[in-house]
């Protein structure tokens, strides 16, 4: 790491440390080395505490150690303000890079900005933003393709019939926007979306939405849920309300959402690896703030539409 570019962040970042020195303790560390001047140290900015955020923390844990980088951790648990004093917290880290699952794409600008000003950079996990000047790199999901996906399932199994479609959304904001904004945009003429509110990413809140649609909704014919926690928990709804038929597709392909599709609780899902999100991010990292050309700053990571005819292909979700 070059001694110059460390001696300005540390200047930059000096009069936030004492400010937010008292806040620093409910960030963990983990991995690295911890005596060499020279190895990369990384701050983790988690967005909640989901099945997916548990296991990508994981992921970035245990890849960081194999960098033997050392790795500072905070979760923002779905708040935009504590995201950004999440932010500060790892400035007055003197991290040398920032990786961060945002809570909310609209808040980023605010994230990077700060970060920018205290000249450490950014790599973003899931979701990139319009304008990546000022981002170190992103290891990407394109969400509105995962969206899409789901709906061109649909499409297929409707095979041009009328068809009803109620909608089971994440948290406001991020993600959860991008998924259904995607799916809504590559549902056929035929399937109309008769229902549309947000689970929070929370199953008992999900549960109560899923009751609800359902009985508003008796003949419903397809249900696309953000997530498979949440989707477990409108599988059971429906199934107590007497309505096993409506068939259910969803996002994240983890090792219960495989089982789900195997056993046709979920019709379909869209696999996002959470380890291989992870893994991409602190290589990545890593390789741009060592100005590696052979890394690109967009890094797309791949999709799999998992159905009972493709199970065997679904990658690792989680890492072990």
């Amino acid at each position: 790491m070059n001694p110059t570019v460390r001696s300005r962040r540390r200047t930059a970042a000096a009069s936030l440390v004492g400010a937010a020195a008292l806040l620093l303790s409910g960030c963990a560390e983990s991995a690295g080395t911890g005596s060499d001047p020279d190895a990369v140290s990384l701050g983790f900015v988690n967005g909640a505490n989901t099945h997916f955020h548990s296991c990508l923390l994981k992921s970035v844990e245990q890849t960081a150690k194999e960098e033997k980088a050392t790795l500072y951790s905070a979760n923002s648990k779905q708040d935009a303000g504590t995201e950004l004093s999440n932010i500060e917290d790892m400035i007055a880290r003197n991290v040398d890079a920032l990786i961060v699952q945002t809570v909310n794409v609209d808040a980023l600008e605010g994230d990077i900005a700060k970060a920018k000003g205290a000249g450490i950079p950014i790599f973003l996990t899931s979701v990139a933003t319009d304008d990546m000047a000022d981002v170190l790199g992103v290891a990407k999901v394109d969400l509105k393709q995962v969206g899409a996906l789901d709906a061109g399932w649909i499409a297929k199994d409707a095979a041009g019939e009328d068809v009803t479609v109620g909608v089971v959304a994440g948290a406001p904001g991020a993600a959860s926007d991008l998924l259904v904004g995607g799916f809504e945009d590559a549902l056929p003429d035929n399937a109309k979306v008769v229902a549309n509110q947000p689970g929070m990413f929370n199953p008992a809140k999900a549960q109560d939405v899923a009751e609800n649609m359902i009985q508003a909704h008796p003949g419903l014919d397809y249900a696309f849920v953000a997530n498979e926690e949440m989707a477990f928990a409108v599988r059971k709804a429906f199934d107590a309300a007497g309505a096993k038929d409506v068939r259910i597709v969803t996002v994240n392909g983890t090792e219960d959402g495989i089982a789900a599709v195997k056993d046709g609780r979920i019709s379909a899902t869209v696999a996002n690896s959470a380890m291989t999100i992870g893994r991409t991010a602190v290589k990545n990292t890593i390789a741009l703030l060592k100005d590696d050309k052979t890394v690109d700053k967009i890094a797309n990571i791949p999709l799999v539409l998992v159905t009972e005819d493709n199970v065997s292909e679904a990658p690792q979700y989680c890492p072990k």
